[in-house]
Formats: C-alpha cells, sequence, structure tokens
C-alpha cells in the first residue's frame, strides 16, 4: 500500500510540473491579454509589451543641432536634417544632411605657440556630410516620471556617407613656415548611430542621437604618399525635434 501511494505521489508531481512547463511556454503577444478574473471580472490587464505610438508607414523629418565630441584641437558645430521612413515596425532607412562649423581650439593653440617652429597639431575638420542609412529599431520603452508617461524608441543605423573636410596636411611639408593652404578632400565613409526618439504625441517627437563617421585619408606626413593613409573618425551628439505625417 505505502509503495502504491508513493508511486501516485510520484505521478502527481510529475503532472504538475508538466502543467506548470506549458503553461511558462505560452507566448504572449502585443494584443494578448491576461484573465485575472480573481480580481475583477469586468476588467482586462494587457501585456506590459503593447506599443502606443507606431513607426510602420511613417515618414520622419528631424531638425538639429548639436556638438562634435571628437577631435582635441578643434571645436565643432554640427546642424543636421534627417528624413527617414518604416518599412515595417522595426526597420527602416534614413537620408541624413549635416553642416559642421569647426575651427581650431585653444589647446591646438597652446601647442602651435610654446613650442615654436617645430610644434605643428594636424587636424581634420569636417564641413558637411551627406548618407544614407538602414534604421533598426526594435527596442521600446515607457517610463513613469512626475505623473506623466514618456514613450521612446531605440534607434541603431548603420550606412554609406560622403564626407567633405579640410585639413593642414601641406603645413608639414611646408615645415609650419606659414606659407600653406588648407587641403580640401572628399572621403566615402561608414557612418554608424544609435539614438533615442521620445515621443511627444503622435505627429511630435524629441531626438537624441550620436553618430560616428569613420573613413579612411592620407596620413600627415612630410614624406607622405597618397597610399600612406590611416584611419580617421568624428562623432557628433545632436538632439533634434521631429515631425511624423
Amino acid at each position: 500500500m505505502a509503495e502504491q501511494i508513493a508511486k501516485r505521489g510520484y505521478l502527481a508531481s510529475w503532472v504538475c510540473s508538466l502543467l506548470l512547463f506549458s503553461s511558462m511556454s505560452v507566448f504572449a503577444g502585443e494584443s494578448d491579454t491576461y484573465d485575472f478574473s480573481w480580481l475583477d471580472t469586468d476588467k482586462k490587464v494587457f501585456v506590459l509589451q503593447n506599443r502606443k505610438f507606431r513607426k510602420k508607414g511613417k515618414i520622419n523629418f528631424n531638425l538639429g543641432a548639436g556638438i562634435t565630441a571628437s577631435g582635441a584641437f578643434v571645436d565643432s558645430r554640427s546642424y543636421q536634417a534627417r528624413l527617414g521612413y518604416f518599412l515595417m515596425e522595426d526597420w527602416g532607412i534614413e537620408l541624413l544632411y549635416a553642416k559642421n562649423d569647426g575651427k581650431e581650439n585653444s589647446t591646438a593653440l597652446s601647442v602651435r605657440n610654446p613650442g615654436g617652429p617645430g610644434s605643428r597639431p594636424f587636424r581634420r575638420i569636417l564641413t558637411d556630410y551627406q548618407a544614407a542609412m538602414l534604421m533598426w529599431s526594435p527596442f521600446y520603452a515607457k517610463i513613469n516620471t512626475f505623473n506623466t508617461i514618456v514613450y521612446f524608441d531605440w534607434l541603431l543605423g548603420v550606412g554609406y556617407a560622403k564626407v567633405n573636410e579640410h585639413n593642414n596636411r601641406e603645413e608639414f611639408i611646408s615645415g609650419g613656415t606659414g606659407s600653406f593652404t588648407e587641403k580640401n578632400e572628399s572621403h566615402s565613409a561608414l557612418i554608424w548611430e544609435t539614438g533615442l526618439k521620445f515621443y511627444i504625441s503622435e505627429s511630435f517627437d524629441l531626438r537624441l542621437d550620436v553618430a560616428a563617421i569613420n573613413y579612411k585619408a592620407q596620413k600627415a606626413l612630410s614624406n607622405s604618399t597618397a597610399s600612406d593613409q590611416a584611419f580617421y573618425s568624428n562623432y557628433d551628439l545632436t538632439l533634434s525635434f521631429g515631425v511624423r505625417f
């Protein structure tokens, strides 16, 4: 008798474990609801992941400004315009144009003055760039702050850019005598970025972006040739106001 009871108890525990595992493996979609009838039969509790603002089929236009967060010898501001369209809820495309305004900063001047003719800082100053990116945005969230729900998306992008810049590479060839001219160059570049889009309403949003430009260009050496190249980077941090329609 004791052995039969033990067997029945083992079978019951196995069945309970199987039912528990099956209940845990049920998928909950965005539109699913949980039935908390033991709380209140007249109310429904929606899944937390339910989105409020949709991106599929929406055109986005953003205008903004910010600073360049790279380049030890240059202070620069960046003014940007973005035009994007999401083909699906998570995938879209975006066109970006940026106009940068940069100049040598006090760090560059401190290198030039104390060292005399032999001390020269090398810098590349981006004037503008155009880019086309593939955007991916599977992440979204909402925050309750000051009794207000703030909805936002996390955006990731990668694509191709055309960069225009001017540099003082010829200063190293001329020996820093002051007779050099700024060298204007264009480069093909890889652009990648990450951003947070905060929704104000169905039609308006605020967006914080970090855009990184990576390109290859000739080194600043007195005897360098076109084949003597190195990788250079530019990072722009911007805040923009957007319209959706």
